[in-house]
């Protein structure tokens, strides 16, 4: 029998990795272990950190600001997780804030600093609504992915453990707050906080036409010993990748299989907004102004102390002017 190389791949339990954690895809080569029962921040930490895993889906953010600091980690250019932002901005409804604007100057809590959500947030408030965030009173509850010293001018408290920012918002302590995810007193509709976009889609929508991004969450971080081992390694798991990919937006054309009673008609409201692939891989042309914004973002807000050009963060897959399955002969 063949001898495959043995990789463990840590990610989430997306419908895009479908096809490769039930082997419909195989990479060229490879026997992945893929592991999805973690959360995100406990997966960027142990890979970040820990270097638990081969491969591993890591915070965009987290991973530039590791790269900024020399430490040794490559990344492909796959981008599993892509999340508009304007919706996750939350506010204590007694604090007053009804524009972005009416965030200068108030306690704003974030899960950590690092997280690639709220370089997003803090990017589009400063870029596109006047919000420098140096104006804002900034407290964390994690810890962050990477190490990170506060820059001059940044005004950061890290809180103890027995606070939590989604009580803190509720209680008053804080103004805002910026979350990567939905918090409990929005789901259950607490009138003590509410949204600084109430019509967040609309404003996202319009965000997109004026700036043609579709934000990216997270990139596939690789351990750098296993491309000085494999060199081949990061080609084959972008092409696998790339296959689910295919097959998962093929079967999810069938609004058969999502019990939504408007699926189809939101699945072709993404098409006419965002195009036919708004999930690419690779560094097309709109991937790279999306990620050159957010390098941008991390330069202006001292993750990093230079903008890192793309060709750096990001290992080349590519094969060769018209080489590979289109062109085989």
């Amino acid at each position: 029998m063949t001898k495959k190389v043995e990789l463990t791949l840590a990610c989430g339990d997306y419908e895009i990795v479908r096809a490769l954690r039930e082997g419909q895809v195989k990479p060229d080569g490879i026997e992945l272990t893929i592991l999805t029962e973690m959360d995100s921040t406990t997966r960027h930490w142990r890979f970040l950190r820990n270097g638990e895993f081969d491969v591993a889906e890591v915070s965009l953010s987290s991973y530039i600001a590791a790269r900024g600091r020399n430490l040794p980690f490559n990344a492909i250019p796959v981008f599993l997780h892509r999340r508009f932002r304007h919706g996750f901005i939350f506010v204590n409804s007694k604090s007053g804030i009804r524009e972005p604007k009416d965030l200068i100057g108030r306690r704003v809590g974030v899960k950590n600093y690092l997280v690639t959500a709220t370089l997003w947030l803090r990017g589009i408030l400063e870029s596109e609504y006047g919000v420098p965030h140096q104006s804002i009173d900034w407290f964390a509850e994690l810890d962050e992915d990477v190490d990170f010293t506060p820059p001059a001018g940044l005004k950061l408290t890290r809180l103890p453990d027995e606070k939590s920012v989604e009580t803190m918002l509720l209680d008053g302590e804080i103004d805002a707050l910026l979350h990567p995810d939905l918090i409990d007193a929005i789901v259950e509709k607490d009138p003590r906080v509410g949204r600084l976009f109430p019509d967040y889609k609309q404003d996202e929508i319009a965000y997109y036409k004026r700036t043609g991004i579709f934000p990216i969450m997270h990139v596939m971080g690789i351990r750098p010993e296993i491309v000085e081992r494999h060199p081949w390694v990061p080609i084959n798991l972008f092409q696998a990748l790339n296959e689910a990919k295919r097959l998962a937006m093929q079967r999810m054309e069938n609004p058969r299989v999502v019990p939504l009673a408007w699926y189809r008609e939101a699945w072709e409201e993404q098409i006419d907004i965002l195009g036919d692939d708004p999930w690419a891989y690779g560094l097309g042309e709109r991937n790279r102004h999306n990620l050159e914004t957010v390098v941008g973002y991390a330069h202006q807000q001292g993750l990093i102390d230079r903008e890192i050009p793309l060709e750096e963060l990001f290992l080349d897959v590519g094969q060769g002017r018209k080489r590979g399955e289109k062109y085989r002969v």
